[in-house]
């Protein structure tokens, strides 16, 4: 059998939604093929279908040589499936896990290889819920993994990942599968498409590329531009966001110290450090930031990127050190700290349950938003973000894309003159994530200060500077450029992977 699936005029509808639409598709035995779409595009519903998890409404659908509808039971035994919300047992540890799995499957308890190749041997009997994003990400392959399974079936297993854990994924499926073995991996991040055999690029439901991804681009950055043609192009308008946009509580109340440009720091970390018993999450990270500057802190998974994100909102109490936001001292006065601050957090943490316009007024009010002006506030905010369609709707109904829109209209809606933004396009497709870009530019161009984490590494290219963290230090502070030339990279993420092994090496010495 040349094909793993064979796909035939499937359709899929949720509602008044479409899911798949027509859709044709032949998956070829023993390749890495890479689905890649946009949120919502219908690749995690074109994987529950293909196993047999979801009905088709229509057409015809083999997967090796089974129907998933009326073959599920006899299908099952030969695929891996490893879905976005991996199902880790967060209260066990690594080796528990990994037992439990092993039984699930009925399989030997032959970790060592496993353990070895993750790098997780160490961590063996540290709890799952403990690990960074990328070792959970490893972690939940190897369970997959275990069994060597005929196909195996990776919905987004990069989401939220740094690209060093990115590239160790991609190694690890590589060499730890069988050559016969087929391999479906879906995927938001279009710099992946080279890594894969085919790629297979849908939109809307349907494919529109289908094919090795060398024949549509020879690069990562021009497959992308392709990818977004394809998808009707992208048209940057002017940011309604940043269009009217005048800061609430603007006072700074210590004009100095002044930087480079003449501004002030309306950020400034200083010596701040997090310690958990022995073990320091930040060390000594000190840094200012002026006003209208897009700030940038790039670091792989467990860095200490987002301790520190929370130290300098005062949602976490530092052991040592302080930051001020706008002059004001975050341990001293965290409410008024705050008030100048909007914050996109790193995993969506709105209330699932209200509505969009309910977490509007509910962040509004949190902000101080009179009451008088709640409303219109409201209002305004669901018109600058495109929420008019979906204001009624279940926050935990919306797709991610629309999702982080709502959480970043949150951040904005008493006009902050700060704004920290924790990884605020993951997950999501590359027209969105220019949109958020457009934004956050437009922002900065008014004044206001942006303090960003990300892991796309051209999303790094926007930051005017960039402090590179590592094991809860800077390593390196600069421009791009300046980063750039240091490393003696083209790219970012060559950058971001040759300062953070030189570090490495710094350490072991």
């Amino acid at each position: 059998m040349m094909n793993t699936v064979e796909i035939k005029n499937l359709t899929k509808t949720f509602g008044k939604i479409t899911a798949l639409d027509n859709f044709s598709l032949n998956i070829e035995k023993g390749k890495i093929t890479g689905l890649i779409g946009a949120d919502g595009a219908g690749k995690t519903t074109l994987l529950r279908t293909i196993i047999g998890l979801l009905i088709p409404d229509k057409g015809k659908i083999s997967t090796l040589g089974f129907n998933p509808v009326t073959q599920k039971n006899e299908l099952t035994p030969h695929i891996g499936y490893m879905p976005q919300k991996f199902g880790l047992y967060e209260d066990l540890t690594v080796i528990e896990n990994l037992t439990l799995y092993a039984d699930l499957k009925n399989v030997p308890h032959n970790f060592e290889k496993m353990l070895e190749f993750t790098k997780l041997a160490p961590f063996q009997d540290r709890l799952a819920g403990a690990l960074s994003g990328g070792m959970k990400q490893k972690l939940g392959l190897a369970c997959t993994l275990l069994g060597n399974p005929e196909f195996l079936l990776l919905d987004e297993p990069s989401v939220g990942v740094d690209p060093i854990s990115r590239r160790d994924l991609m190694q690890m499926v590589r060499e730890m599968i069988n050559p016969e073995t087929t391999v479906l991996w879906s995927t938001a991040y279009l710099d992946e498409a080279h890594s894969f055999d085919t790629a297979v690029v849908i939109d809307k439901g349907k494919v529109i590329y289908e094919g090795r991804p060398h024949d549509l681009a020879p690069t990562p950055q021009e497959f992308e531009n392709k990818v977004i043609e394809l998808m009707g192009g992208y048209k940057q308008e002017p940011s309604k966001i940043a269009e009217n946009y005048e800061y609430g509580i603007p006072s700074h109340p210590n004009p100095r110290p002044q930087g480079a440009r003449g501004n002030i720091y309306t950020v400034e970390a200083d010596n701040l450090e997090k310690k958990y018993g022995n073990f320091y999450a930040v060390k000594n990270n000190s840094f200012c930031i002026q006003k209208g500057e897009i700030f940038g802190l790039l670091g792989p998974n467990g860095a200490g990127k987002s301790t520190s994100f929370k130290m300098m909102c005062g949602l976490a109490k530092p052991t040592g050190g302080t930051a001020r936001i706008m002059g004001v001292d975050i341990t001293k006065d965290p409410e008024k700290a705050r008030s100048n601050l909007g914050y996109m957090a790193q995993k969506f943490s709105l209330y699932g349950t209200l509505t969009v316009r309910e977490n509007l007024e509910f962040f509004a009010s949190a902000y101080g938003i009179k009451f008088k002006n709640r409303a219109a506030k409201v209002q305004e905010i669901i018109e600058v973000f495109g929420l008019k369609d979906f204001a009624e709707q279940k926050s935990e109904e919306l797709p991610l894309g629309l999702k982080q829109r709502l959480s970043m209209a949150c951040a904005l809606i008493h006009n902050p003159p700060v704004l920290f933004l924790d990884e605020p396009t993951s997950g999501v497709d590359v027209i969105t994530r220019r949109d958020f870009w457009n934004h956050i530019t437009s922002l900065a161009k008014k004044g206001v200060t942006i303090l960003v984490t990300t892991h796309f590494m051209d999303e790094a290219e926007y930051c005017d500077r960039i402090s590179l963290f590592y094991k809860g230090e800077t390593i390196a502070l600069g421009t791009p450029q300046e980063l750039k030339d240091k490393a003696g990279a083209s790219t970012m993420e060559e950058t971001f992977i040759t300062l953070i092994k030189e570090s490495e090496g710094d350490n072991g010495k």
